[in-house]
């Protein structure tokens, strides 16, 4: 729908137009959405646990809130797609979904590379673990990867949408993201898909290199480690960040930082839900299943709330 030639809402073409698979799709997404709550038994078992009260769990709590945020800011929509006969999303709706999913899959960036200089200081560096990574430092660079984020996600919204849109408002993809909204302009994009490569380097890639550094920093540590119990639990704790971060970073670095000629819509399609859907919903898994400490955090607390329920 289009008002003295400017657009006013966009249509979700979504994943098919098939309506059984659509059916199908639904359920999928709605269980994984379900899934996703995960996240909030996480939180939860952290702040009630003592033992949980360090740096590496701070920075969790943080990744499993903004996990929450992250999924909720493009499922919803995209449930409802499914099952309404409206596909269309109003161009100020769009634009909101479009700054909030930018500005979530940033702070994840820097985020998952804010934990992996925490591993390194605490493999790397013991003795002064405490000092350096206090609390003073631990909330300071949360508010950095947050507030950073979103700044820099409403430069790269702001040059988006002040670009014309007068052409088709079919939009092939299942929420309203940059480069499929940069698709439908009617006007020369290089500009900003300039902008766009230059953030995505600098909010993506360098603290994926933040990433590499410390991990082999880590290598090179481990590999002097004379005890292999030290060995072990010291890549325990550093498996489950990996994990996330390859799962991550392997989709979004593949979308954002190669140009918008040779991409595929469908292929598109598919990345996108791994960084929006995919890992906010392993995310709970991951740190869940392959971390002991919270895995003894949650027995302790199921176990006190069987008691309660006994007595």
């Amino acid at each position: 729908m289009q008002i003295m030639g400017e657009l006013v809402d966009f249509i979700l073409l979504g994943f098919t137009a098939d309506l059984w698979l659509q059916k199908v799709l639904f359920f999928i997404f709605l269980l994984i959405y379900i899934i996703m709550a995960g996240n909030i038994i996480i939180i939860t078992v952290i702040q009630i646990e003592p033992r949980l009260q360090t740096p590496m769990y701070f920075f969790l709590t943080n990744l499993s809130f903004l996990d929450i945020c992250y999924i909720s800011t493009n499922v919803p929509q995209m449930l409802s797609n499914m099952v309404g006969k409206k596909k269309t999303i109003p161009f100020s709706s769009c634009a909101t979904q479009m700054y909030f999913s930018l500005s979530f899959g940033m702070i994840e960036c820097v985020l998952l590379g804010v934990m992996a200089y925490d591993r390194y200081v605490a493999i790397c560096h013991p003795l002064h673990y405490a000092v350096i990574m206090n609390r003073s430092t631990c909330v300071q660079l949360a508010a950095i990867s947050w507030s950073s984020s979103f700044l820099n996600s409403m430069v790269i919204n702001v040059l988006t949408l002040s670009l014309p849109y007068c052409g088709p408002n079919v939009l092939n993809h299942f929420f309203c993201e940059v480069p499929s909204i940069l698709r439908l302009a009617c006007t020369d994009t290089s500009f900003t898909e300039m902008v766009v490569f230059i953030f995505s380097i600098i909010i993506v890639f360098i603290p994926f290199l933040l990433i590499v550094v410390s991990y082999a920093r880590i290598l090179l540590s481990l590999l002097r480690m004379q005890s292999a119990s030290g060995r072990h639990k010291a890549l325990s704790t550093c498996a489950s960040h990996l994990t996330v971060v390859a799962l991550f970073y392997g989709t979004a670095i593949f979308m954002y930082m190669r140009p918008q000629s040779k991409s595929s819509r469908a292929g598109g399609k598919i990345i996108a839900v791994f960084y929006t859907v995919v890992t906010p919903m392993c995310n709970p898994l991951i740190y869940s299943l392959r971390n002991q400490d919270v895995k003894g955090a949650l027995r302790k607390v199921i176990a006190k709330q069987r008691t309660r329920v006994g007595q």
